[in-house]
């Protein structure tokens, strides 16, 4: 058997293919049509009447329409100097995709929490998405230039220490790692201001009440006795007002039951138990996030047995990851599976009623989806309006939380052995965010004019 030495010892070898400073290698090109080409193809089969909310959203900053056009960077990552080193990437790792949300056991733990985009794929698709997006957010927060630097330099120093610890670790060891919060505020007490404790705190109880009666109290309404989802169109359209029009665009809007049953097909037995416990009050269509806009996006609310015991669901399109076309089609054919099945694989701790299911539409094609709880205790930072002492641990955070997830799905110990000792990656990353960030103020002006 080879030694882990030994493993990180060939990693080395790659430095001469792809050297740690050929990574940071970006040269900004302006006026690109690839650009709107890659867009324009993204949405052919989206919906057409939401297509201007997502410009629209996209455009609100050069931060917004980076969120909203991974399919561009995965195109230009292709093109540029890679390693063999293949991890369960997200594929869209940027920082406002991680999060808090509750494990199984009712803790709140920090993690990746979007996975739309996720894929077998190079380290590096990860972390230089990640750190483009930290300098990319910086310049949105009018951070000096040095604040900026410090913060990605850390955050990438952050992961190339924590792949080696995990290289250190056992199998079993690094598999069960995670970041408790409360155990952090424990373990951090006597270094934490009674300020930062506060605001912690604040932020831990905010997560805990956005649970399912919180979603029904937002998105519901009382109408003659009946509980009914309130409409808010194009946002939030229900189901009531869907009946009958373009069967085909809403394929399962006269099926909830039939959907249900595809749906708990996916999940273990005793999970599909606790389903059965539960029965479908409405459904609703709902524009979702930036990138996301135009795919269908559903909530469904269930309620339990006795009044009072709600349960809402989302159910969300699912198609092909961005970095398919560069890295290779998915393993698995139905696109929902794809996703959560990648999840599972970076989340050992996760939402108990994560599935998926494929319909058929009115026209005979098929339509993916997957489906999770819409809110189970999940809170999403806005790294926009932290403070900059925040925004510098948030970073921190996401970067080990991509180390742990690359470590737990690839060969750690190759990754940690390439990356090395030195602060030769932290340079590069520093490096490729800034050339990025340069490209993409080049890329949303050009979308700003296309758009006009």
């Amino acid at each position: 058997m080879i030694t882990t030495e030994e493993r990180k010892q060939e990693a080395k070898k790659y430095r001469k293919t792809t050297s740690r400073k050929a990574l940071g290698q970006w040269t900004v090109k302006t006026g690109r049509p690839e650009v709107e080409q890659l867009i324009r193809k993204q949405e052919q089969n989206r919906q057409k009447d939401l297509i201007p909310i997502r410009h629209e959203r996209m455009s609100a900053s050069p931060f917004s329409f980076f969120r909203g056009a991974a399919v561009i960077q995965a195109n230009d990552l292709a093109a540029s100097p890679g390693t063999p080193f293949r991890v369960q990437a997200c594929g869209d790792a940027h920082i406002s995709n991680f999060g808090i949300f509750a494990s199984p056991e009712r803790r709140l733990v920090f993690g990746i929490n979007d996975f739309d985009e996720t894929l077998p794929a190079p380290f590096e698709v990860d972390v230089k998405r990640l750190f483009a997006s930290l300098e990319i957010c910086g310049r949105q927060k009018g951070l000096p230039k040095a604040a900026r630097t410090d913060i990605v330099y850390s955050a990438a120093a952050l992961y190339r220490q924590s792949m080696s610890g995990f290289s250190d670790m056992g199998n079993m060891e690094v598999w069960y790692e995670h970041l408790d919060l409360e155990k952090q505020m424990k373990k951090k007490a006597d270094s934490i201001s009674d300020k930062q404790k506060k605001r912690i705190e604040a932020v831990i109880s905010k997560a805990l009440l956005k649970n399912s009666e919180r979603a029904v109290s937002k998105y519901t309404e009382t109408v003659d006795g009946r509980l009914r989802i309130k409409s808010n169109p194009p946002l939030i359209v229900p189901i009531r007002d869907l009946l009958g029009k373009d069967r085909d665009r809403f394929d399962f809007s006269h099926s909830i039951d039939e959907a249900l049953k595809i749906y708990k097909e996916s999940l273990p037995a005793g999970r599909r138990h606790l389903i059965d416990q539960y029965e479908p009050l409405e459904l609703a269509h709902k524009v979702v996030g930036v990138g996301s806009v135009g795919l269908k996006a559903w909530i469904l609310i269930l309620m339990g047995r006795e009044n009072g015991d709600p349960l809402v669901l989302q159910i969300k399109e699912a198609n092909h990851s961005v970095l398919e076309a560069y890295y290779g089609a998915s393993v698995y054919e139905k696109c929902g599976r794809r996703i959560v099945e990648g999840q599972q694989a970076i989340q050992n701790i996760g939402d108990i009623l994560l599935g998926w299911l494929r319909l058929k539409t009115a026209s005979g094609s098929n339509r993916d989806y997957y489906v999770r709880q819409l809110w189970d205790s999940k809170y999403s930072f806005d790294p926009e309006t932290l403070h900059e002492d925040a925004f510098d641990v948030l970073s921190r955070l996401c970067a080990w939380t991509l180390a742990h997830a690359h470590a737990k799905t690839g060969d750690r110990h190759a990754i940690a052995g390439y990356l090395g000792n030195s602060d030769a990656f932290e340079d590069a990353m520093v490096k490729y965010a800034f050339s990025y960030a340069d490209q993409n103020e080049a890329d949303y002006e050009m979308f700003l004019k296309l758009k006009k």
